[in-house]
């Protein structure tokens, strides 16, 4: 284990040790149920709040996600932690008021948690489908400029430029409609390179012409979709 992940251990257990040898010390063991209800509800804010970061789904925005649902747990920590003192100082008899109250403050934390929660999928969902999207334009514009640099003979240079320059100006937006195609015009830049390594000017007249069409057809084609 790294020396990091120690340290970070050390540091969230340090609550836990003062709060329970302060309890304990200071209380004793022998404490009423409503007592117990709200020693165990500050232990379970506690460790939501730790548990909060591992709920965050990577992406681009990962971090601004984290701090929303990390506030909300933080939120519910102070109250939970606030209540159960009040309940720990007061031991009442009955329990039934300490887990009627411990419950709506986890219920309404849950709620929201959840609730973000979902909201964070459907912002980290849109990120992914946002970089696919943008991939094949990347993508076929890097392996057009690969090519471009090797080709050699002033006419087939020519083409190939042209292409790259069609490919970089394309629409970096996609669409689900448009895929096909797209593997089409990736599947025939790979033939490109292929022909422009073998020095075949025909092939390469060929698919520089074919890539021409399929490029012009997939933005044709996304100006009706997007």
């Amino acid at each position: 284990m790294k020396k990091t992940s120690v340290l970070w251990i050390v540091l969230n257990s340090i609550f836990l040790i003062i709060f329970n040898a302060v309890f304990f010390i200071a209380g004793g063991t022998g404490h009423s149920i409503s007592v117990w209800i709200s020693y165990a509800f500050i232990h379970f804010a506690y460790l939501m709040l730790l548990a909060t970061p591992k709920l965050v789904r990577s992406g681009k925005s990962a971090a601004v996600l984290g701090i929303t649902l990390s506030s909300i747990s933080a939120a519910y920590f102070l109250v939970a932690f606030i209540t159960g003192i009040v309940f720990i100082l007061w031991a009442p008899d009955g329990w039934r008021v300490a887990l009627l109250v411990q419950l709506c403050v986890a219920g309404l934390y849950g709620i929201l948690l959840i609730s973000n929660m979902i909201a964070n999928e459907y912002t980290a969902d849109a990120e992914e489908k946002r970089k696919s999207q943008i991939e094949y334009v990347k993508t076929a514009s890097a392996k057009m400029k690969s090519i471009l640099d090797m080709t050699n003979d002033k006419e087939s240079k020519k083409k190939v430029e042209k292409i790259y320059d069609a490919l970089y100006s394309s629409p970096v937006k996609s669409h689900p409609g448009v895929e096909e195609i797209e593997r089409k015009i990736l599947l025939m830049i790979d033939e490109l390179g292929s022909a422009v390594m073998a020095k075949n000017q025909q092939s390469i007249a060929v698919f520089t012409d074919s890539l021409q069409t399929a490029i012009n057809e997939r933005n044709s084609r996304l100006k009706t979709l997007n």
